[in-house]
């Protein structure tokens, strides 16, 4: 079975997506309208930016999901039998698999960077990479911290980002290591993703998810906050809300993708984290990816 995954936040990189503007009359097409919905030119930030420029959650989380939507809508025989995000892909692959129209989901992902940078501004926090340890251990160091830190992504095997206050991350660091984590290494992130420091940013959203129409989608996704595959609405549009507090379950969504018979990993967008991440999973995995026009 053919499984596609999207990329999230991180995977960004200087000119992307110009290729497939010059190239494909229906990207050009895409970005433009993106620009006039979005109210400033995205693409002059994509195609001409700096990397800082590229590191504003208002223009990083629209800019990845724009160039994996478009660059999944110019592939040929693009015929998903099942899809997962992570975390901002999450709503790339509601996109392309048709839950939700390209309009809609960029207005949402343009809301969620907006809701996410908010919430940072107020409560300054971040994250960190923990990595050599079970993820028990990390769970259970995290709980017996007295400030806020959560595990936020089960990324594979050995590795998972915990959240939380600065104080939180600071001590959590410190016992990781203590406890004979390879590495604790704080990450360059603008605040505390999928952890209770993002309600403020949740109950935002909250309100733009229910009033947006959502389809039945053409193959199911596996949604980050339980790993399971749907095809409903009503419980895509609820997990979606969930997953701004809730960790991403990426390990999981990996085995059960390949459980339920996925045969090919595609990772459409920047970068190649996800082909990496699946490939710790499960060694044996096949993985592929597309981030530049074909």
């Amino acid at each position: 079975m053919k499984a596609y995954v999207f990329p999230g936040q991180g995977a960004q990189f200087p000119g992307m997506g110009k290729d497939l503007y010059e190239k494909s009359p229906l990207a050009k097409e895409l970005f433009e309208k993106a620009n006039e919905i979005l109210g400033f030119r995205i693409t002059d930030i994509m195609f001409n930016g700096t990397e800082e420029d590229l590191k504003q959650t208002k223009v990083t989380q629209p800019a990845i999901f724009l160039h994996s939507v478009l660059l999944a809508r110019t592939l040929e025989n693009f015929q998903p039998e099942m899809v997962a995000g992570h975390s901002l892909g999450e709503f790339s692959a509601l996109v392309a698999n048709g839950a939700l129209s390209f309009e809609d989901g960029l207005l949402l992902v343009s809301k969620r960077a907006q809701a996410m940078q908010k919430a940072c501004e107020k409560e300054p926090s971040t994250m960190a990479a923990i990595v050599g340890l079970d993820d028990e251990i990390v769970e259970e160091v995290c709980a017996s911290i007295d400030e806020v830190v959560v595990p936020a992504n089960y990324n594979c095997p050995g590795q998972l980002v915990i959240s939380g206050s600065f104080a939180g991350i600071d001590k959590a660091c410190e016992a990781l290591t203590a406890h004979g984590a390879k590495r604790a290494l704080k990450l360059p992130v603008g605040g505390a993703f999928h952890s209770p420091l993002m309600e403020p940013a949740r109950e935002e959203l909250a309100a733009a998810i229910e009033a947006t129409p959502f389809s039945v989608p053409v193959c199911p996704i596996y949604q980050n906050v339980n790993a399971a595959p749907t095809s409903d609405p009503a419980t895509i549009k609820q997990n979606l809300i969930s997953q701004l507090t809730a960790p991403v379950r990426w390990t999981q969504t990996a085995k059960n993708m390949i459980e339920d018979g996925a045969t090919l990993f595609t990772e459409i967008g920047p970068g190649k984290v996800l082909q990496g991440l699946i490939k710790k999973v499960d060694r044996n995995a096949e993985v592929a990816g597309v981030q530049s026009f074909e």
